[in-house]
């Protein structure tokens, strides 16, 4: 099916944040959008309120009329769907072009130049950060990103540019099916060996996407990776990193919460940069994200101002509190390696304080394969807190818990092991210097009111909960 053929557009699993990005594409476009999920959430109510019709029961009778045509709906699933699904098998069983949401981010990506961003960690920050640098200069883009951008309050950005920036997702091998004009590659550490099996085999698996850059196009990676890439004839490769490379930082500063450095580029240096959000791992992000828009053809003080008010993505190094007495964060970061990036930028923000982190562990799988590398990452910090790990699609595996974590923490790191349902309690009785939530589940929907019970401490110390 043409793209512009489509009339109807039905998503089963609505309420991803990348799935929700392209069903407000096809709102903008004036067509009839709607989808499943399992349960409302915060995005599922926004993407209604902007026009799409979600139902959250598993029924077939609820798939709107004009979804129900297979000449003109084109059903895009998310791979976290069973494949017995009932309203997936009915899809299939009537002849519906039925397409991942990669495989629509490919089509987008032959439709205009893309920019993806590749790797294991970064990826969410440093795509956002490109598309607002863009999106505020002359150069301008499209983007779909997969966090929600501070800056305009959603996860896409429309608008007549012939750039569109995608975040370029290693699950499934969904990126496999972009076909970038540039891209950078941040990271290659192994993760999803649910999926991949072998270290070796996710290393190919960016091998093999590297080769899907556009002839002419550009690769811009993160120096030292253990990937090979392997380029079509005509694409230009650059390096980057935080302090060497082609692209990297000079004459860093970080002080009194503020963080400036200077941009270096075989372009432009561009002196005297500002990070809007002042965490020492967006430096590093910051270098690609520029490198990518410089390219693109973005000013020197276009770059300037880009960085300077970026506002952050949600739920990456997301400061709640940031009062002198405490502060208090989430981050998404769910592999050891991100939480390795989170630690070292925390710890370099506040050298001299005590630092807590509740972490909630995301599958049971990366627990088994990584409980090491998680306890060497988190004992960077003073006391960790550890909470059942959230299965998301999986089943549990005996013998697989937090307490493996938990065992192979550091000595002189403070620990302890809490339920879900007793992490209220515990931030309610406890006093914090910083404290910092850690993973990809859904403990952050206690966030907002573990806010509400620090603020309220906050505002009368002397009032016990």
């Amino acid at each position: 099916m043409d793209i512009k053929d489509i009339k109807a557009v039905y998503f089963v699993g609505a309420g991803g944040i990348g799935m929700s990005a392209i069903a407000r594409y096809f709102l903008h476009r004036g067509l009839v959008v709607a989808g499943y999920d399992r349960t409302p959430s915060a995005l599922t109510r926004e993407l209604e309120k902007e026009g799409m019709a979600i139902h959250y029961e598993e029924r077939v009778d609820l798939i709107p009329l004009p979804c129900r045509q297979p000449s003109s709906c084109l059903v895009i699933y998310t791979p976290a769907v069973p494949n017995d699904h009932a309203e997936l098998v009915y899809f299939r069983e009537h002849g519906f072009e039925i397409e991942k949401r990669a495989q629509v981010l490919g089509t987008l990506t032959r439709m205009h130049k893309a920019l993806c961003v590749a790797g294991t960690h970064g990826k969410t920050t440093t795509s956002t950060m490109c598309a607002h640098i863009l999106h505020q200069s002359h150069v301008d883009c499209n983007a779909f990103l997969g966090g929600i951008s501070k800056n305009y309050h959603t996860n896409y950005i429309l608008s007549e540019s012939d750039y569109v920036v995608i975040e370029a997702d290693e699950f499934d091998r969904s990126f496999h099916w972009l076909r970038p004009w540039m891209s950078v590659i941040t990271a290659t550490d192994p993760d999803h060996l649910d999926i991949y099996g072998t270290k070796e085999a996710y290393l190919e698996s960016f091998n093999h996407y590297s080769s899907l850059i556009q002839p002419g196009g550009t690769l811009i990676i993160h120096s030292g990776l253990e990937m090979k890439a392997r380029l079509q004839e005509g694409v230009t490769c650059y390096e980057y990193a935080l302090a060497e490379g082609d692209f990297h930082a000079e004459n860093i500063v970080i002080n009194n919460g503020a963080i400036t450095f200077d941009f270096i580029s075989p372009l432009e240096n561009v002196p005297g940069v500002e990070l809007g959000q002042p965490v020492p791992i967006n430096i590093e992000n910051g270098v690609a994200a520029m490198a990518m828009a410089q390219l693109c053809g973005c000013t020197a003080d276009e770059l300037r101002e880009g960085m300077r008010s970026y506002g952050g993505v949600d739920r990456r190094f997301d400061f709640k509190i940031k009062r002198p007495e405490l502060v208090f964060l989430s981050d998404y970061a769910h592999h050891p390696q991100e939480i390795l990036q989170s630690a070292k930028s925390i710890r370099a923000l506040y050298a001299n304080r005590h630092i807590t982190a509740i972490f909630q562990p995301h599958l049971y799988t990366r627990t088994r394969d990584f409980y090491k590398e998680f306890a060497d990452s988190l004992s960077i910090l003073d006391e960790v807190v550890l909470c059942d790990i959230y299965p998301a699609r999986e089943q549990p595996i005996p013998g697989v818990s937090s307490q493996l974590i938990y065992d192979h923490l550091r000595p002189g790191v403070e620990r302890s092991l809490v339920s879900k349902a007793d992490v209220l309690n515990f931030v309610a009785h406890r006093d914090f210097d910083v404290l910092i939530v850690l993973g990809a589940g859904d403990l952050d929907d206690m966030v907002p009111e573990m806010t509400k019970i620090l603020e309220q401490r906050l505002a009368n110390p002397s009032n016990p909960q």
